[in-house]
């Protein structure tokens, strides 16, 4: 599993538990809802970290404008700054993307990079999109809910390749959990649910998506 910092102190406590337990990695970076505290030299710590053998990854980074502890002229240069540390590590960029799916798509789209995973996705209007540049696309949750229509109807579209489920855990817990502290285990749910609206096998997704994480990631 992938254990995701939003900022420094998380990011060292991720990158200190995927040192003590085996089957736990680790991404590092600043969550756009805290980027008001960002400065041009939390990049040095964040370089540092990605150095460490068990990080996979850069972020969650991107943009938030559901949340009002930042403003997107705020948000918008750690966004840049660690797409940049992304592309120069090459690890792949997590994005976090909430009302405000148009400016982050400008931005990455300026950054020009392959390696995204799109975190909780979102933002069905871009799936072509997200494809055509090789994008990952992590289904989490809310695809559980059966009012979500638009990403219930998405999630068939996604190349077998550019797909993952995950938890989101505390958050987003999905049905038949909904409304519980979420967990890692819950992924089982998640999963069972993307596989049927794909009409295939649980085993055959758990197959596909598990040997699509160990690509992105590099584990």
């Amino acid at each position: 599993m992938v254990t995701i910092g939003c900022g420094r102190a998380s990011s060292e406590q991720a990158v200190a538990l995927a040192d003590q337990f085996p089957e736990v990695y680790a991404a590092v970076g600043v969550h756009p809802v805290d980027a008001a505290s960002w400065h041009d030299s939390d990049v040095d710590w964040i370089r540092d970290l990605a150095q460490h053998d068990k990080v996979v990854g850069i972020g969650e980074c991107g943009m938030d404008y559901f949340h009002d502890r930042s403003t997107p002229e705020e948000q918008a240069p750690a966004f840049r700054a660690q797409g940049e540390i992304a592309a120069d590590t090459g690890l792949p960029l997590i994005i976090h993307t909430r009302d405000a799916a148009a400016d982050t798509m400008v931005i990455l789209r300026a950054l020009g990079l392959s390696n995204v995973i799109l975190h909780c996705f979102s933002i069905p209007e871009y799936l072509d999109e997200a494809a055509d540049r090789g994008w990952t696309m992590s289904i989490a949750g809310p695809v559980t809910f059966p009012k979500n229509t638009s990403l219930r109807a998405a999630v068939p579209r996604i190349p077998e390749g550019q797909l993952l489920v995950e938890t989101d855990a505390p958050y987003l817990a999905p049905v038949p959990m909904r409304g519980k502290r979420n967990q890692p285990a819950f992924v089982a749910h998640t999963l069972a649910c993307v596989a049927e609206l794909r009409g295939v096998t649980v085993d055959a997704l758990d197959r596909a998506t598990t040997a699509n994480a160990d690509r992105v990631f590099g584990w």
